[in-house]
């Protein structure tokens, strides 16, 4: 079976499920998107590795992948090679002084460990036929104006009347609080303001 690499392009909360996140992988190369629904605490691990975010203290994805490298395991790829009854089955495809082992994983951790080790997504065509959907310019580009346009109404009276040096002491405060989805914002206000 050929596998088909897929690349994160969004997370965003879940319209269909409270508390829970949409993680959205793109086919490289294609026209076909495989929406995942994941927990709060994994989308937030993915989240803080794609923000490139530091917490205070290491979170469980960085704890496994700091274990592995200190006994020379590499994640060289993630494969999402089933989907039954709506539930995606992964699992890590990990090397040890050549030889390769193969670990089940959830799909969410799976990723979250992904982004860590900058290893790549697979999936196959049967994943993506059966749950993945075409990608639409024009209702991705009114999704993302919605977003953004959320995001500047939850700053309006936030944090917006800050100056840049409040802005950085809030931002140290969140990571110390663990909250990384406030961090997040935070930081992309300080870097509208510093650009």
């Amino acid at each position: 079976m050929n596998k088909i690499k897929l690349d994160i392009s969004g997370l965003s909360y879940s319209q269909t499920q409270t508390g829970a996140y949409a993680l959205f992988l793109d086919e490289a190369g294609g026209k076909r998107q495989l929406p995942i629904i994941i927990g709060g605490f994994e989308a937030q691990a993915i989240a803080i590795e794609l923000e490139k975010m530091t917490p205070s203290r290491p979170l469980t994805h960085d704890l496994f992948k700091n274990f592995a490298q200190s006994f020379s395991i590499s994640v060289k790829e993630i494969i999402i090679y089933n989907l039954e009854n709506g539930v995606f089955f992964s699992k890590l495809i990990c090397e040890r002084e050549g030889q390769i082992t193969e670990i089940d994983s959830r799909t969410s951790d799976a990723i979250a460990i992904a982004v860590r080790f900058n290893c790549p997504i697979f999936t196959y065509e049967h994943i993506l036929a059966v749950a993945g959907t075409l990608l639409d310019e024009s209702s991705e580009k009114e999704e993302a104006k919605t977003i953004e346009s959320e995001d500047e109404s939850l700053l309006e009276g936030d944090i917006k009347g800050f100056n840049v040096k409040e802005l950085e002491n809030q931002l140290s405060e969140a990571i110390e609080n663990e909250d990384y989805e406030l961090a997040s914002k935070i930081r992309d206000e300080i870097n509208k303001r510093t650009s």
